[in-house]
């Protein structure tokens, strides 16, 4: 008899990485417990649940039937005017509930703004070292991913002049994360604008994740000055994650900022991959924005602590290094050299059961380096690192 051909798959999903924290989690599933519960520093999730009063609101906008329905397609109305006035405090500028839409967390947010603006064959500069879903989300798309290499000496924070160099006829945006996932750096109000200008000028646009931007140090005053001092709707795309400064990954709920012609496009995308975003957490949020401001407050103080507690943990260490580290994240250089980061990763697990990430999930270059997630964990957890690292070797 005849066979049938196999249906073929997209190819360029086909050339997507597969998502690498499972395989870093099959490591830790083999850890026998000989040094202590595993301490896993992998995957960038709050080390605590949000507090009671939080959940109260979830459990009661639950129970309300209206929030079975259907909602609106950028997000409820409450939530989008409560988020507006937030920003509006936060950067010193004022923003329309219009230029908000409501997301499935901020994954979905960057996936429809890439959506949006790129199609296959454009390319999109990423920073090197790069959050590796925003490399997949392009691959898959065929849209380049390509590299704007940022180097440890300064900081990791990327070049506005290097970038500049990196643009052609097809490039149709520069995507900035900052505090940065991995490293940890946090990019200066002058680095922002700068590269702010850059897009401004050459008709691209600045996407600028702020995931972490609620985990910056206390004394900085404002993340940057591009909302309130430029005509940022034409060229500027901010995405936002609730799931970090409230505790709250499982509720996917995330946010974009965008001048109102962007977002009716961005809105048709949306209409296809979500519908609407959950309701019930929406409802949630919009009590906590003000709500659970002040415990919002001590986790930033907490987070922060955790990165100095990590550095003093690993400085007696000979031969890591703390390259960076901020909000959520330090990025670290091993000292095996010549040895692939994924063999030092799967050796600390079964060792000292201590789980990290390889540097190369997060881009071309980082096969020195390990990312940790430093607020995954409880600060005396942190100070274990220096008894399980001690005497490690390969």
């Amino acid at each position: 008899m005849p066979t049938t051909a196999s249906a073929s798959l997209n190819p360029d999903l086909i050339d997507t990485g597969t998502p690498p924290i499972p395989e870093a989690q099959g490591w830790a599933r083999a850890y026998g417990g000989a040094r202590g519960p595993l301490i896993d520093l992998s995957q960038a999730v709050p080390g605590a649940p949000p507090p009671p009063a939080l959940l109260e609101k979830l459990a009661i906008a639950a129970t309300e039937p209206g929030n079975t329905r259907y909602g609106g397609i950028t997000g409820d109305a409450s939530l989008r005017e409560a988020y507006a006035a937030e920003i509006s405090r936060i950067y010193g500028a004022s923003f329309a509930p219009t230029e908000v839409a409501i997301t499935s967390g901020c994954n979905q947010a960057y996936v429809v703004t890439m959506m949006a603006l790129a199609r296959a064959g454009d390319n999109v500069l990423l920073p090197t070292p790069w959050y590796f879903n925003h490399e997949m989300t392009l691959t898959m798309l065929g849209v380049e991913a390509r590299p704007l290499p940022c180097a440890p000496e300064a900081g990791f924070v990327p070049d506005a002049a290097t970038a500049e160099a990196l643009i052609d006829e097809r490039t149709r945006a520069i995507v900035l994360v900052t505090p940065n996932n991995p490293t940890g750096a946090v990019y200066t109000p002058e680095t922002i604008a700068a590269f702010a200008a850059l897009c401004a000028k050459r008709g691209i646009w600045l996407v600028l994740d702020e995931t972490y931007r609620d985990f910056l140090p206390a004394d900085v005053a404002k993340p940057h000055e591009v909302f309130a001092t430029t005509s940022w709707q034409d060229s500027v795309i901010g995405l936002y994650s609730f799931s970090k400064a409230y505790a709250i990954p499982g509720w996917r709920l995330g946010a974009i900022t965008a001048g109102e012609p962007a977002l009716a496009q961005i809105g048709k995308v949306l209409d296809c991959v979500q519908i609407s975003p959950v309701r019930a957490g929406q409802a949630a949020v919009t009590w906590g924005i003000d709500g659970i401001r002040d415990w919002r407050e001590r986790n930033r103080a907490e987070i922060n602590a955790r990165a100095d507690l990590f550095r003093q943990a690993m400085a007696p260490l000979n031969g890591w290094r703390v390259l960076s580290a901020g909000a959520y994240f330090a990025y670290v250089a091993h000292p095996f050299e010549g040895v692939k980061a994924a063999e030092v990763a799967r050796r600390l697990v079964a060792d000292c059961g201590v789980l990290a990430l390889p540097g190369p999930y997060f881009g071309p270059g980082q096969e020195n380096h390990l990312r940790i997630a430093i607020a995954n964990v409880a600060a005396d957890r942190i100070e274990g690192l220096r008894e399980r690292l001690t005497g490690f070797s390969l």
